[in-house]
């Protein structure tokens, strides 16, 4: 039997052949009222198709926000259920944004959620957080694995209620985002071209304080809206920059909610990325 793709290797390809930009579907209250829509799953699902209609057979990657969906119950996880089988057939990437972390039969049940092929939401990949500790993912990261996925572990996040835990020092002396990192790292050593197992960096932070070269995709949300610029990349990233995927959300989908309007910030975006990553 074949072995699957791996997710990294994709999302090299994706990157290379698209331009390294992941766009986030986060149907937020603010954002349907702007386009003119209900805060309700008639206004989620407008929107939701709109941006994948729109974009996801030109960007490397889309990321919903699953929180956004959930908070319809059924009828909202419907639509995101559409959301990523439509995205996936026009070619993109789909990363889910749901950030979870657990052990044990729990953690498990998370990744067969998302990682799972059968599943209804599976998924190019998922963020997870590993403040349960890091191998507590291991559920995750083996299915992952299996299924040709990819995971995207919270490492250096942007905002400052973050640093507490990220930046404080563990018993062997490294900050507990670079002990993150180095355990992404080793699951994507020999891994050709890219690795499978990426970290979530903020684009908006100062200066990383980590080795960022983990041989895997860096998962870098803070484009537009949160403040940070393309510009920005090589100066957070540094050598580690080509293997940035850098997310917009709010900053893009403001120029809904025509389809023309989204498609020409997106080629902005890409653009504008590849300057700045080499991509």
């Amino acid at each position: 039997m074949t072995s699957p793709e791996p997710f990294g290797a994709r999302l090299r390809r994706a990157m290379d052949e698209r331009g390294p930009l992941c766009v986030g579907i986060d149907p937020r209250p603010a954002l349907l009222a702007e386009w003119g829509l209900g805060d309700d799953v008639g206004g989620l699902e407008r929107f939701a198709g709109t941006v994948v209609e729109a974009l996801a057979d030109r960007v490397a990657a889309v990321k919903p926000q699953s929180a956004f969906f959930e908070r319809f119950g059924s009828r909202g996880i419907a639509v995101l259920e559409r959301a990523v089988a439509d995205a996936r057939s026009a070619g993109a990437l789909v990363v889910m944004d749901v950030k979870r972390g657990d052990i044990g039969s729990t953690m498990a049940a998370y990744a067969g959620a998302y990682l799972d092929k059968g599943a209804p939401l599976f998924s190019d990949a998922v963020t997870l957080s590993p403040y349960l500790g890091y191998g507590s993912l291991r559920p995750a990261l083996d299915l992952a694995r299996a299924n040709g996925a990819g995971v995207f572990v919270l490492a250096l996040t942007s905002n400052p209620e973050g640093a507490e835990v990220q930046r404080a020092v563990t018993a062997g002396g490294a900050s507990v985002a670079q002990a993150v990192l180095d355990r992404l790292a080793a699951e994507n050593a020999g891994a050709t071209p890219l690795g499978s197992f990426g970290a979530v960096v903020g684009a908006t932070l100062a200066e990383a304080g980590a080795d960022l070269d983990i041989n895997g995709p860096l998962l870098a949300p803070g484009l537009g809206a949160q403040g940070a610029a393309a510009s920005d990349l090589p100066r957070v990233f540094g050598g580690a920059v080509r293997n940035v995927l850098p997310a917009v959300s709010r900053g893009l989908l403001r120029h809904g909610p025509t389809a023309a309007a989204l498609r020409a910030a997106a080629a902005r975006e890409a653009e504008e990325t590849a300057r700045f990553t080499g991509s």
